[in-house]
């Protein structure tokens, strides 16, 4: 009992604090892909933690097999009595059901938003093809719009797509950036961790961070795409093009590009930040990493602890 309660107010705590502390963190727009992996870490330790807890409490329940050799037999007996709870049967089914919830629902949310996102990517190009022509120079399908847009669809296909507003907007040096930015997101499949977030927040939607994660990682991953592509152009003609784009735009664009935070984007490109030190980046990454490790060492605790002690076997 006392490990599930551990586990169930490890994945409330993150799930309350874990949102807050990463909003006002500062170092996530100097390391945005590290911000992405923490946000991620922190979501599905969270939910990993609601399901182990309902493990942790059934484990004393079920019988032992017959067919078990004695060693075995004595080492599960042992692991009963380090697991075991109070209630019973009542108990261990409340924690299966519990177990059970987190894991169907996970894979219940997942399989229907990869499936509704799968169908809707491969539709979105296959339309953008349909209706625009492939560009080889540009190594991107032009569509004809008359507003400046610039995007790119994932999926087994992966394209970039471009309005003629935006080829016409545009200069050769802001036109090639904008590119590279967009190139940026196929290549880090930025849109798995979207995927990842969103199911996420859909898992559990109650607890705060979870609310906001999708929201976050998608403005991380317009910051990792805008470092990757000033990595090879001019970080001004990438700037100026966020410009160019977000003024050419219809009222309702405009608003798109506030919500993804295009004016911090011009910032930081105009006048780059820092970059984190070495150190800093090791450490951020070990947390990450524990961060997710945790409610699995939670939940075999008490395990190693009575291997350590000799309880077992």
């Amino acid at each position: 009992m006392t490990i599930a309660a551990i586990l169930v107010a490890f994945a409330i705590g993150v799930g309350t604090l874990g949102g807050t502390l990463l909003r006002r963190a500062r170092w996530t727009a100097r390391a945005p892909y590290l911000a992405i992996a923490t946000y991620l870490a922190a979501v599905w330790s969270a939910i990993a933690a609601l399901g182990l807890a309902g493990l942790t409490l059934a484990v004393h329940a079920p019988a032992l097999s017959g067919g078990l050799s004695r060693l075995i037999g004595a080492c599960v007996l042992r692991l009963r009595e380090t697991y075991g709870t109070p209630g019973g049967a009542t108990v261990a089914a409340i924690g299966l059901t519990l177990a059970g919830a987190v894991v169907a629902r996970t894979a219940l949310t997942a399989a229907t938003h990869y499936r509704a996102a799968w169908q809707e990517t491969r539709r979105h190009a296959q339309t953008a093809r349909l209706v625009g022509r492939p560009d080889a120079f540009l190594g991107a399908v032009v569509v004809e719009h008359s507003d400046p847009v610039a995007y790119c669809v994932a999926g087994r296909d992966p394209t970039v797509i471009l309005s003629t507003g935006a080829v016409d907007a545009l200069d050769s040096a802001q036109l090639q950036a904008v590119l590279a930015h967009e190139r940026a997101h196929l290549i880090g499949r930025h849109h798995r961790l979207l995927a990842l977030a969103r199911v996420g927040r859909l898992v559990l939607p109650f607890l705060p961070l979870m609310r906001d994660v999708d929201t976050q990682v998608e403005r991380l991953v317009e910051l990792h795409a805008d470092d990757a592509a000033a990595r090879t152009h001019d970080p001004r003609s990438l700037a100026t093009a966020l410009v160019v784009l977000a003024t050419s735009a219809s009222p309702q664009q405009v608003l798109a590009a506030a919500a993804t935070d295009s004016v911090q984007r011009i910032h930081r490109l105009l006048r780059p930040a820092e970059p984190l030190g070495k150190l800093p980046r090791q450490l951020l990454r070990v947390g990450a990493t524990s961060l997710a490790l945790a409610p699995v060492a939670l939940a075999l605790a008490p395990a190693v602890l009575a291997v350590a002690l000799g309880r077992v076997g």
